[in-house]
């Protein structure tokens, strides 16, 4: 029982960080209401799936469906989002009518039914159960991509530059940083994010087109209640969802542990309307 709930919450855990962390750089750094973040999943997924089914190796699929959606992450930014910076209701309605578009193109290119892969990555026994060994990669996927981003954030030049100009993009300006470099690189860093975020999905979920909707209410959701700190707030929101739908998800259903995330959501919201990390000063 123990072992079993341990997994169920890491895994909770993950997944929903795997899913948010995309859209903490964009919406949680950048400001934008990208609606379109599960639509951004949806092409990371078929694209893994295309990379497969022409015979490359599953974590090069991976790699080449990041790539893929940050390069076209990249053009989104540079056609539609640079001209809509602090016009929230504007960027709102915009990415809405690209998650509109993306669906009903993938639905006609692809269909409407789930394209899937299998893993073949087998099972793992601990505690009298039976756990998926695909699970487990998705665990490592998740936490490498929150610790990578965490480095390149703290760490590096790009993380400093990129970071100096969320704050405040008139001063990084002045000082010689190129702002329109950096939105759109950030933008397709994000991008690239909720691509490998959808193809991680794949073995699990297959893919459709309507796989963003399953997940984008979730990101949403855990990167507003982090708060104003996008990497802080999104692992701080993610390990408390994540531990109260594992935990209710075993002691009685699935259905009932997304209810109970949907309920402390809202009590959360009242409670701290600034999020989880809103008094705190500074970070990421």
């Amino acid at each position: 029982m123990i072992a079993t709930t341990l997994y169920l919450i890491i895994y909770s855990i993950s997944l929903l960080m795997l899913v948010s962390l995309g859209l903490a750089i964009i919406f949680g750094m950048m400001k934008v209401i990208n609606l379109a973040h599960g639509e951004f999943m949806m092409l990371g997924a078929y694209a893994c799936v295309l990379c497969v089914n022409a015979g490359a190796p599953l974590w090069l699929a991976f790699a080449a469906a990041a790539l893929a959606v940050g390069l076209f992450g990249i053009v989104v930014e540079r056609l539609i989002i640079r001209f809509l910076y602090g016009r929230i209701v504007d960027t709102l309605l915009a990415t809405w009518g690209l998650s509109l578009f993306l669906v009903g193109l993938v639905t006609t290119v692809f269909g409407p039914q789930a394209w899937s892969i299998s893993a073949r990555f087998g099972n793992v026994s601990f505690g009298g159960m039976n756990f998926s060994a695909y699970t487990f990669v998705l665990i490592a996927i998740s936490i490498g991509m929150v610790v990578v981003t965490w480095l390149i954030a703290r760490l590096t030049t790009v993380g400093l530059i990129v970071r100096g100009t969320m704050q405040d993009a008139t001063v990084a300006s002045g000082l010689g940083v190129n702002r329109n470099l950096v939105y759109m690189g950030t933008f397709g860093y994000g991008a690239a994010l909720a691509g490998l975020a959808g193809a991680v999905l794949v073995p699990i979920t297959g893919a459709s087109p309507s796989l963003g909707l399953f997940f984008v209410a979730k990101a949403f959701i855990n990167v507003i209640i982090g708060g104003h700190l996008p990497l802080i707030g999104t692992i701080a929101a993610s390990s408390l969802f994540g531990t109260i739908d594992g935990f209710v998800s075993y002691v009685w259903s699935s259905v009932v542990g997304e209810v109970s995330v949907l309920i402390v959501a809202v009590i959360l919201l009242r409670l701290l309307p600034l999020g989880i990390t809103g008094r705190l000063r500074s970070g990421l």
